[in-house]
């Protein structure tokens, strides 16, 4: 598709929260949160002309590397929420995109992301091939108080559940999309501590891609003051993923 006419370099986008992506307390899934905050990613690459279907000419796709997600608080039931998105850094194969929630003009969360090209036939990344010197960069306006990082594995984590990856796990690149790992891992820590929005801020880095009837497994480990939970998840002996959860 062409860059839209309204295309601008930040751009704005109202959501509103229904029951199917709340909790039972009726706030909105962590999940759910990263689901929206790249849908308006994908938003804005659609208006500024590099979209999956615009890269997908050239069988490219942009696949997450690492996001940093800081929460303030969480949306419910029935909120309008306005998620605003710029990018930081766009070169070659690689992009940082800062993204905020608002709710009633009052932030709530700041995330930031690492993106890179993925040639979906060679499985690789490689240089964008479209067009994007007219995205103004916003360096200096970061979303979050911290940047994202490599999460330090401890590969002593005790194995908490096997897994088999599954049609329903695979996105449009066919890979397990991002937010399956997220949910995995999850469903795996105190659902009290969900239900009372313990998170702080969450981290996470996508190393390797999975593919249909990958055999995985899911390590958790804690540190000693309780406030740091790392997960990771292993195909044979390669981590392909992992995830570090701070807790208020």
């Amino acid at each position: 598709m062409p860059i839209s006419p309204n295309f601008t370099s930040v751009l704005s986008k109202d959501w509103e929260i229904n029951f199917t992506q709340c909790t039972p307390n009726g706030y909105l899934k962590y999940t759910d949160l990263c689901n929206m905050l790249q849908l308006t990613a994908a938003a804005h690459s659609e208006v500024g002309g590099i979209s999956f279907f615009d890269m997908q000419e050239f069988h490219q796709a942009w696949v997450l590397s690492r996001m940093r997600v800081e929460i303030t608080a969480l949306p419910k039931w029935q909120d309008v929420v306005t998620v605003k998105t710029w990018i930081n850094s766009l070169e070659n194969s690689r992009s940082v995109r800062a993204l905020e929630m608002y709710v009633n003009g009052k932030k709530i969360v700041g995330c930031e992301t690492y993106w890179a090209v993925f040639n979906t036939q060679l499985r690789r990344p490689e240089a964008l091939a479209l067009p994007y010197e007219h995205f103004e960069l916003f360096p200096e306006n970061r979303a979050t108080t911290e940047g994202f990082s490599k999460i330090n594995i401890n590969h002593e984590k005790e194995a908490v559940f096997e897994k088999t990856v599954y049609l329903s796990d695979l996105d449009i690149v066919n890979h397990v999309n991002n937010v399956k790992y997220l949910e995995w891992c999850l469903d795996h820590v105190d659902e009290k501590r969900i239900l009372k929005q313990e998170v702080k801020s969450f981290e996470m880095n996508f190393m390797k891609e999975l593919s249909l009837k990958d055999q995985v497994v899911i390590h958790e480990s804690e540190d000693d003051d309780h406030t740091t939970a790392t997960f990771s998840i292993t195909k044979g002996e390669k981590t392909c993923f992992a995830l570090e959860l701070h807790w208020k």
